[in-house]
């Protein structure tokens, strides 16, 4: 049986160029055998937002069925399989279930793709994984770091195709400018730089109350720990919540947040220490995390990561979703554009195409998944848990930070002009745009926290607080396996 590795594929003109008499969507668990020609027999977890754009992405590649939608919401269930229906010009096969357990049980089902809420993207990674199904996982892979690593395990022992549901992954021009940042053509890599700014709006205030009819509140929070309902978490405002989510650092942030640590050294995995800082101003409601940051990230080789989230609109919004790179000499790349040394005239700047699997997001998973060869994902379960983790480690730096006053002397960057430079820009934004005064106004400074790369462990000052982040508690029946036993 001829089998593909990335190299040979990504040589290849298209995905179509792949042919073989049997493909194996090969796991170690399920061993299924399809012929060529047979359809790829996908699951839609999670049927809001992302889960409109798994089941567009999905019926808009080439013999690939969607076998299941679940969701533990009645009435978002029972709208998208309507919607399905009238898609399916006569032929409608799809099943709806509140449980992603009962899809798992499908032996003739080959993927699964995970667009719910953040606290469940890991559990059903593993499930998936141990029931010998390829996992296509909206970002982020894992809401905090210990699952993310037993997903990673996961992946290896089953041998299925993981990819990570950052795009840019897919793009070969980002892939190839990182390859030129890494190969020196634009100098050494000193920062690169992650921004998360885009308006929100508050939350308000939600009573706590009974989950509604239509909502099964046990599957809802499934690991999450949580026991009381308010509507501010079905269906998108958890995100702003910890048990449930990641604020924007690592909700729209994932995406710019692997793309600056992708542009990093090759060799580079972890930070070794980390801070985070900001603030949940001016909206006064009842989500948790901040609205506003500034984070920094170490790495062994002495490379930063910086990050941004910006979300209190004010008059002359400035929305940033973008990366920056900042070279050791002094030059800059601004939106696809070199700037040298001191310099603000704009040079155009060329590179060829990187190596990545085509077909886009969706074409290339399924791809992968055809191929039964986990390394054609783009975005893969390891990248993934890098990317998800510099967030986490920044987002838990804030947590257990302190309440010092609103001017720009608060981030403490006197030894790190870089830092001071970005986050001096920040502040003149908060104070002077959005117009919050120094009078009363607080920033939160979380300290910064060494990290040992190779235990995924916090070492030195505050490492027991540190460490006690780096894992949630979880409900009962939703307990994590540890990796040795995944």
């Amino acid at each position: 049986m001829a089998r593909f590795n990335r190299r040979e594929f990504i040589q290849s003109s298209s995905a179509a160029a792949v042919s073989t008499p049997f493909l194996i969507t090969g796991t170690k668990a399920s061993g299924n055998v399809l012929g060529a020609n047979d359809r790829l027999r996908i699951a839609v977890a999670g049927l809001n937002g992302r889960g409109r754009s798994h089941m567009d992405g999905w019926l808009g590649q080439e013999n690939v069925e969607i076998a299941y939608v679940i969701d533990p919401d009645e009435s978002v269930l029972s709208g998208a399989m309507s919607n399905l229906e009238g898609r399916s010009k006569g032929k409608f096969s799809t099943k709806g279930v509140t449980d992603v357990r009962e899809a798992l049980d499908d032996k003739t089902l080959d993927a699964i793709s995970v667009a719910t809420p953040n606290h469940w993207h890991t559990m059903i990674t593993i499930w998936a994984a141990q029931a010998g199904k390829h996992v296509y996982v909206e970002k982020p892979m894992s809401h905090d770091c210990a699952e993310g690593r037993v997903a990673v395990e996961a992946q290896k022992k089953y041998g299925v195709v993981v990819q990570h549901g950052t795009q840019r992954r897919s793009d070969a021009g980002t892939a190839g400018l990182h390859e030129a940042i890494q190969a020196g053509k634009f100098g050494r890599l000193k920062i690169a730089y992650g921004y998360c700014c885009k308006p929100r709006g508050s939350i308000g205030t939600k009573a706590v109350g009974m989950a509604p009819s239509n909502l099964d509140w046990n599957l809802w929070r499934g690991p999450a720990d949580i026991e009381e309902y308010h509507a501010n978490y079905a269906h998108y405002n958890w995100h702003w919540f910890w048990k449930t989510g990641n604020g924007d650092m690592n909700n729209q942030g994932t995406h710019q947040l692997d793309v600056a640590r992708w542009a990093l050294d090759t060799d580079q995995t972890h930070p070794i220490r980390v801070m985070g800082m900001g603030g949940r101003f001016q909206w006064g409601d009842q989500g948790e995390t901040p609205n506003t940051m500034f984070a920094a990230a170490e790495y062994p080789n002495g490379q930063f990561v910086f990050f941004n989230v910006r979300n209190v609109n004010y008059k002359n919004y400035h929305r940033q979703v973008e990366n920056e790179y900042y070279f050791e000499d002094g030059g800059r790349i601004i939106r696809d554009k070199y700037y040298a040394k001191g310099s603000n005239e704009a040079q155009s700047i060329s590179y060829d195409p990187g190596k990545v699997t085509p077909g886009g997001n969706w074409g290339s998973f399924i791809a992968a998944c055809r191929a039964g060869d986990p390394s054609l994902a783009n975005g893969n379960a390891l990248d993934a848990h890098y990317a998800c983790v510099l967030g986490h480690l920044m987002n838990n730096s804030y947590r257990l930070g302190e309440q010092v006053p609103f001017n720009a002397q608060a981030g403490g960057f006197s030894n790190n002009s870089d830092a001071s430079e970005h986050f001096h820009k920040l502040h003149d934004i908060m104070s002077n745009g959005v117009g919050i005064a120094e009078d009363g106004a607080e920033y939160t400074v979380g300290p910064w926290l060494s990290y040992n790369p190779e235990t995924e462990s916090h070492v030195g000052d505050r490492a027991d607080e540190a460490n006690a982040l780096l894992k949630d508690p979880r409900r009962t029946g939703f307990e994590l396996p540890s990796s040795a036993n995944v």
